[in-house]
This record gives C-alpha cells, structure tokens and sequence, in this order.
C-alpha cells in the first residue's frame, strides 16, 4: 500500500508541479541536457555520449531515463584558431510510473565558443538548442479514488483526457559556458543555462500548464596533484518551479599508463544531493573512453519506503581525437 501510494504521488507531482525535467546525478556525463553550450567544447573531433538511470528501484520503473547525443566541431579551417563552432543531435527518453507517463525528446544545437587568449586555454562560448518532444500518457495504467472498491481498484473511472492521450510541442534552450586554464594542464569552467524558454503547453485537460523554465548554475574542474594523482571536481544548483536541486562532489583519478594523450585511469568518488542522497561514483578511462557508474544511496524521509535505494546510473562517453590535436584543456566533469 505504501508503493502505491508513493507511486500515486510521484505521478500527481509531475503534473501539479508542472512537469519537471528528469535530470542525472552523473549530471557533468550528459553535457547536452546540461547546457547547450557544451556542444562541440571537447579535445577531439566527435564526441559520443550515453546515459541511463533507474530511480527508485524498491518501487517497480517509477522512473527510467536514457539519453543519448553526438557532437563534433566544424568549420575549423575557417574561423580563428581557438575557436569553436559545435553541432549537436541528443535524444532523451523518460518514463514514469511504470511507463504510464512517456516523454520523448529529440533536439538539435549549436554553440560557439570565442578564445580570449592567444593560446585558446581561455575561451567563453554560448549555445542554442532546439527541441521537439512529445508525452504519452496511457491512461489504462493510472488509477483514481473512484475506482476503488471493497475488491480494489477494480471500479470504472469517469476522470477522462479532453485533450487526448499525446501532447507534442517544441522547445527551446540556451546557456553560456566559461572554461578556463593557467598552464594548459588543469582546467575549470563555469555556465549557467535555461531550459524552455517559450514555457510551451503541457496538458492532458483542459487547463494550460507550461512547463517551467529550468534554470541551471553550474562549474567544476580538473586539478593534477601529482604526475599519477588528480582531483576533478564539479556542482550544479538548477531551479524549475519551487523545486530545487543542488549537487556536489569530487573523484579521484589515477594515471596508470603515464600517457596523458591516452590515458588509462581509474576513478573514484562521491557525490551529494542536498537533503535527498550521497551518490558513491567509480568510473574508467582507456584513451578516448570513459564509463562511470554512481548509485543513490537515499537519505531524505522517502528512505524507509525505497530502502534507502536511490537508483543506479551509468554513464559512456567516447572521444575521437584527431591524429594531431593541440591538447586545450576542456571541461570534463
């Protein structure tokens, strides 16, 4: 009785609340739902990048996320050396309750970033991203008190969707980044972005509700300590409606071949959600490829109904580096 009503209550939060966004705690692993401005802003000539989540494993799928996106440089024969010019394609996927609730987005973005220094360690750079989505609600899943008999919900409902079961609408996005370096080995960055700035119409019945802007602070960076030791470190505040969500943490990584083109490195360290999780995280980097796992260890009030079990995360990123590159030091948690 307690998943249900939990289950209940997580699928009416995502409409009275107005439907807020997924989000990952492996957030500096998805950089296109992060910030647009992300796009292209890598060492490399095309980035990979995939992510997926379950949340509340104790109460069955009430939410699976997976996202996935490219993006690459182009242009770079003809704009100013340390400049960047990205394009990106992502998609995300996003299911509630068992599914009951699906949303859908696909998006494409561009950024450019301007150096403003002669060797391009510092540059500051804005993006634009454009989303079409879709939600799908299947209402043969959702029960309501009316349906409730002395046998269970077993009862016929007379809630009904005056709009249909499928809303489709388009987005749009935009932030600006700051990535910085003193000596071309270390790096730090700082953005800021916001999602749905049309505050386009999400509505199953016949009431307006616009999803609302998700604004988004966030910065980090990568500091060696050692020839074989780093600390890369990173934080996120975002706000969408009255809801709030702020993370930070730090992972230790170790150079086991020496090679600082082609690394192979082991990392390890932890995350914190303000008031919600302590997010453990190991991860593994060979070349241009890393993959990081993290898992929610819940500590708010929800703990005693998911067993203090969060939701596990992973995540893939694979660069393809040029056979030559100039090694500018980019964000990368």
């Amino acid at each position: 009785m307690r998943k249900l009503i939990i289950l209940t209550g997580a699928v009416l939060l995502t409409f009275l609340l107005q439907a807020q966004d997924p989000h990952f705690s492996q957030f500096f692993a998805s950089p296109l739902t992060l910030n647009p401005a992300f796009t292209g802003k890598f060492d490399g000539q095309l980035r990979l990048a995939a992510n997926h989540r379950d949340q509340w494993p104790s109460i069955p799928k009430a939410y699976v996320t997976t996202s996935a996106s490219v993006d690459f440089n182009i242009l770079k024969d003809k704009i100013p050396s340390g400049d960047v010019f990205g394009v990106g394609i992502s998609g995300l996927s996003d299911q509630s309750a068992n599914a009951a609730l699906k949303l859908n987005y696909g998006s494409v973005a561009l950024s450019y970033h301007k150096a403003i220094d002669e060797d391009g360690y510092n540059t500051i750079g804005a993006g634009f991203q454009a989303t079409y989505s879709s939600a799908i609600l299947d209402f043969t899943k959702l029960d309501f008190e009316d349906q409730l008999t002395q046998n269970g919900f077993t009862g016929n409902t007379q809630e009904t969707l005056s709009n249909g079961n499928s809303q489709n609408f388009v987005d749009v996005n935009a932030g600006l980044l700051y990535s910085g370096s003193t000596d071309g080995v270390n790096n730090y960055y700082l953005g800021a972005s916001v999602y749905h700035i049309n505050r386009p119409n999400l509505s199953f019945i016949d009431k307006v509700w616009n999803l609302s802007p998700r604004v988004t602070v966030h910065g980090g960076g990568s500091f060696p300590v050692s020839d074989m030791l780093s600390v890369s470190t990173s934080a996120i505040y975002q706000v969408q409606n009255k809801a709030t969500e702020t993370l930070i943490g730090a992972a230790l990584s170790a150079n086991l071949n020496s090679d600082t083109e082609n690394p192979s490195s082991v990392y390890i360290g932890s995350w914190i959600r303000f008031s919600d999780a302590i997010i453990p995280y190991v991860g593994i980097e060979i070349g241009g490829l890393r993959i990081g796992a993290s898992y929610d260890i819940n500590t708010s009030s929800l703990k005693a109904a998911t067993l203090s079990r969060g939701g596990s995360e992973f995540s893939i990123i694979y660069i393809k580096k040029a056979g030559q590159t100039k090694g500018i030091p980019c964000p990368k948690f």
